[in-house]
């Protein structure tokens, strides 16, 4: 195989393990976000201001420095090395709950778009909060949301680059090993496998846009 083609494979196992934070992150992100948007909006006082404090700490802090205080915070309090072996469930660690911190934020501004008044009809009609949330506020909430959301997935494929900082053979920690053998070129290449991604991200996002476009909220 020529040093092209081995340089190429080397990169597309680093950027696998890229898209794999970026899948896994999300599986964790979405959820959780939903969890702390409930949160935002209890009636219960503590709760609400402990996730409000928690998403002022995500978003005030660089996400660098909260990868690197997750990576070496239990070696320096504990005594224990918990993410020397497993330095990718750190970066996942940090990177979900980083993510649904701005997640809970561009969910709590879609359920606020949508008029409370559509709860009251349901509840009328007989409706469960369960079901009335599921079939009535969520597809206009969605709808809301997805601008702002597929701006910040975007931003995560390349947030996936920072995990380098802790020795995740990510596709630029693998480009720059080839940097540090005189070739310059392999960084440049990491570019077109994150410029293809973003741009079918792009495309399918704004296929959904274009698809729920018929769905005006009330």
């Amino acid at each position: 195989m020529s040093m092209f083609g081995i340089i190429t494979w080397e990169l597309a196992k680093g950027f696998g393990v890229s898209l794999a934070l970026f899948s896994l992150t999300l599986i964790l992100a979405l959820p959780l976000g939903l969890l702390l948007m409930f949160a935002l909006k209890s009636e219960c006082k503590i709760l609400r201001k402990a996730s409000e404090t928690l998403i002022l700490l995500i978003r005030g802090t660089p996400l660098m420095l909260q990868l690197l205080i997750v990576f070496f915070s239990p070696g320096l309090l504990f005594g224990r090395v918990i993410f020397a072996q497993n330095r990718f469930l750190a970066a996942l660690i940090t990177f979900g709950i980083n993510y649904a911190g701005y997640f809970a934020v561009i969910y709590k501004g879609g359920y606020e778009g949508v008029s409370s008044g559509q709860t009251e009809a349901g509840l009328v009609l007989g409706l469960s909060r369960g079901k009335i949330f599921r079939y009535v506020l969520f597809p206009q909430i969605f709808k809301n949301i997805l601008a702002p959301m597929s701006n910040e997935i975007i931003t995560l494929v390349k947030d996936t680059s920072l995990v380098r900082v802790i020795a995740v053979a990510e596709i630029i920690k693998v480009a720059e090993r080839y940097t540090s053998q005189g070739l310059i070129w392999p960084l440049f290449y990491t570019g077109i496998f994150y410029l293809l991604f973003t741009t079918l991200l792009s495309k399918f996002f704004k296929s959904l846009e274009d698809h729920l476009a018929y769905f005006e909220t009330a």
